[in-house]
């Protein structure tokens, strides 16, 4: 095929309106359409360091909650220790305050039986001398008679002086 043939060819045709139509063409075809991909590719430049940000501020904001989280759990295990001692501290008070309140309430317990005992005793008392006074009453008036009784008046009086006399050298 020599040149002349070949322009009578219309695959050759073809061809030459092709190149053509791109080298004319082209600029404004392909300007538009590099511009619009690299427009997109800035945007997905842009949208990838976006999501990296993200990731990396993410990644601090995860670390920062683990260290909250773990100086929160300090805290609490501190805190349920305080209260474990508090609680042992009030309750050994507690005890300590029960024992002083039953301790107070038994002496006052038996300081109140001591006080029944000596108002029995000398209820108990009063009661033998009463009795005794009595008994003691009838005995002699069963036993003594006037000349008796005046015998019995008479020595007491006359043993006075000498009563007065031991008492005031007492």
């Amino acid at each position: 095929m020599d040149f002349h043939s070949l322009l009578n060819e219309p695959p050759f045709w073809y061809a030459v309106a092709f190149v053509l139509f791109f080298v004319l063409l082209g600029g404004r075809i392909f300007r538009p359409l590099a511009a619009m991909l690299d427009a997109r590719a800035s945007r997905i430049r842009q949208d990838l360091d976006e999501a990296a940000r993200l990731k990396r501020e993410a990644e601090q904001m995860l670390a920062e909650a683990e260290r909250e989280r773990s100086a929160a759990l300090v805290e609490a295990r501190e805190m349920i220790e305080r209260s474990r001692h508090e609680a042992t501290r009030i309750a050994n008070a507690a005890k300590a305050d029960a024992d002083i309140n039953a301790q107070r309430r038994e002496r006052m317990a038996q300081d109140r039986i001591h006080a029944a005992e000596r108002a029995a005793v000398i209820e108990v008392r009063g009661c033998a001398a009463e009795i005794a006074s009595e008994a003691a009453n009838a005995v002699i008036a069963a036993m003594l008679t006037a000349e008796a009784d005046a015998a019995l008046i008479d020595r007491a009086i006359a043993g006075l002086p000498a009563s007065f006399a031991t008492r005031t050298a007492a």
